[in-house]
């Protein structure tokens, strides 16, 4: 054989090796450009998500937790949350709190039994005293012992406006998820999704009126999260570390309005007290808020956002996170 004939078929050799290369490159490339493509939702998709009142939502958190779940708005008057199975948080100030009371309660009832049968007689004798000198006035408020409500016309202003704002409340929307005993349900597909919900299981979203047309008629293709129900909780504390240049106004307001629902949804008090007005993280939130608006407003509000310090906004956000996650019964 000739160098010749060995050169050609060198070359012939390197162009079949490289041709599945350059294949697979191409597949390679489209796929990743599949990924990255959003899912769009069809036009029967929305009217259905819009009949039942209900929206899937798209939730990303740490260590790659990606999954799905939904989310509703109600009257308050409307719906009851289940109570949750959450233990005690030891550095949770509102429950210890309420331990402090019980442990008071505890105490008193235990100086009770430690009584002697003299000075309990004397504590029955001031208390039948007590029961005579309110006679006159339970006497006032008729046999059944209640005091009678007053007349809108008895009723100062202030209570007038305590007793419209209590009514608002009860007619005001909150947040109410596909969740169970104060923890998240997040299913790492939408298929795994929809067998939850086609299921006997027990969950907070079960005493909407439209639940039952939901149950009949949902698909795994109906389970598209749009663009403003995604969220990416996963990548909000790297941001924020990042400086103040590099923070994404999108990415932490909606992670913000997020982690509201899901604090008042799930009675998460740690993360409700972190986002609620006059925080640092709200007054984070507001500043991005007017950066996102723009004008005149924006460039004053990035002023504010230089002051607000990187290292407290992230170590905020992580607890609130945290807590989240902690809340969240994973699915996959």
């Amino acid at each position: 054989m000739t160098d010749e004939s060995r050169v050609g078929e060198s070359l012939d050799a390197d162009a079949t090796a490289d041709a599945p290369e350059s294949d697979q490159d191409e597949a390679i490339e489209k796929e990743s450009a599949q990924e990255e493509a959003p899912a769009t939702r069809s036009e029967a998709t929305d009217e259905f998500w819009e009949e039942v009142g209900v929206d899937p939502i798209k939730l990303a958190l740490p260590r790659d937790v990606v999954g799905y779940t939904l989310r509703a708005y109600r009257p308050a008057s409307q719906v009851t949350l289940s109570a949750s199975e959450a233990e005690t948080d030891e550095d949770d100030p509102f429950t210890a709190h309420e331990r402090a009371r019980a442990a008071e309660a505890a105490a008193r009832a235990e100086g009770a039994e430690e009584l002697t049968e003299e000075e309990l007689a004397e504590l029955a004798l001031a208390e039948s005293g007590e029961a005579e000198r309110d006679q006159p006035e339970r006497a006032a408020e008729g046999e059944t012992g209640e005091a009678p409500e007053p007349s809108e016309e008895e009723l100062t202003e202030e209570e007038l406006a305590e007793a419209e704002q209590a009514e608002e409340q009860e007619d005001q929307e909150v947040p109410v998820f596909l969740s169970h005993r104060g923890k998240l349900l997040l299913f790492a597909t939408p298929e795994a999704l929809v067998s939850f919900v086609r299921s006997d299981a027990e969950h907070d979203l079960r005493q909407l009126d439209t639940w039952p047309t939901l149950v009949k008629r949902i698909s795994p293709e109906d389970v598209v999260p749009t663009e403003q129900d995604t969220y990416e909780l996963d990548l909000v504390v790297e941001n924020l570390r990042a400086g103040h240049d590099a923070w994404d106004p999108i990415l932490l307001i909606s992670a913000g309005e997020v982690a509201r629902d899901l604090g008042h949804a799930l009675r998460l008090e740690p993360a409700i007290t972190a986002l609620a007005p006059g925080s640092p993280l709200d007054d984070l939130d507001e500043a991005l808020r007017a950066v996102a608006a723009g004008g005149i407003s924006g460039r004053f509000a990035r002023r504010r956002l230089r002051r607000i310090g990187a290292q407290q906004a992230s170590l905020g956000w992580r607890t609130v996170i945290g807590k989240i996650s902690a809340a969240t019964d994973w699915r996959d």
